[in-house]
């Protein structure tokens, strides 16, 4: 019984160690080391990876990366592109006035790359490593119930720690629990679209003075 027991305690060891090095190891040192314009091939660096771990866990099955669309939580998915719009309105009124909706204004062609490839680019390899990877590898030394999506949203606020700004931090932990307990309740594509409306809709009210890398100044 002994035995068995510390058969259980060396996988779960390992993984506490993986997950450590993954979601907190690996955004700290992109905090503090990624050059700028290096986001996009750390993301695909961190898909790949992610893709293989779910890979070699065993037991996902991949069909659930596609289906779920009749789960879709469409009020949902209308009530964050609302819910987004007015808090990043409010947030540039007060902090950056002359940034609000400065894309649609001065460059509407940008925006609409913008809304093509952000679901793509960014929105869908974060879903993969913060949502299936994050709840099927690791659900074993995962906390039960709320207390998971907690978590999660935590290490999805912590994972943007690359841009140096408490806005970013608490508007990722807001999005991080909004997406987990799509993924959770409804599905991957629930998920997938809840983080591609809110990023365009963010985007768009011109809150990329915070989100985009080429803005940031680390502190030291």
């Amino acid at each position: 019984m002994v035995a068995a027991t510390h058969g259980a305690v060396r996988p779960h060891r390992w993984l506490r160690v993986e997950f450590a090095a993954l979601y907190i190891g690996a955004p700290l040192a992109m905090a503090l080391f990624l050059p700028k314009g290096m986001l996009f091939p750390a993301l695909a660096l961190f898909s790949i990876g992610g893709m293989i771990l779910l890979w070699i866990t065993g037991g996902f099955k991949w069909r659930i990366l596609v289906r779920g669309w009749r789960r879709m939580p469409w009020l949902e998915v209308a009530g964050i592109a609302v819910v987004t719009l007015l808090i990043c309105w409010a947030i540039l009124a007060v902090m950056r006035p002359g940034a609000l909706f400065s894309i649609p204004r001065n460059n509407p062609g940008f925006l609409l790359v913008i809304w093509t490839f952000y679901p793509l680019l960014s929105a869908l390899p974060q879903e993969l490593i913060f949502r299936p990877l994050f709840f099927h590898r690791y659900g074993a030394i995962l906390p039960d119930g709320r207390a998971a999506i907690a978590l999660n949203a935590a290490i999805f606020s912590f994972a943007h720690l690359m841009y140096w700004s408490w806005i970013v931090a608490f508007m990722t932990f807001c999005g991080g629990w909004i997406f987990a307990r799509a993924y959770l309740r409804h599905g991957f594509p629930a998920a997938w679209a809840l983080h591609a409306v809110a990023g365009n809709v963010l985007f768009a009210v011109g809150m990329g003075v915070y989100f985009y890398t080429g803005n940031v100044q680390r502190p030291f």
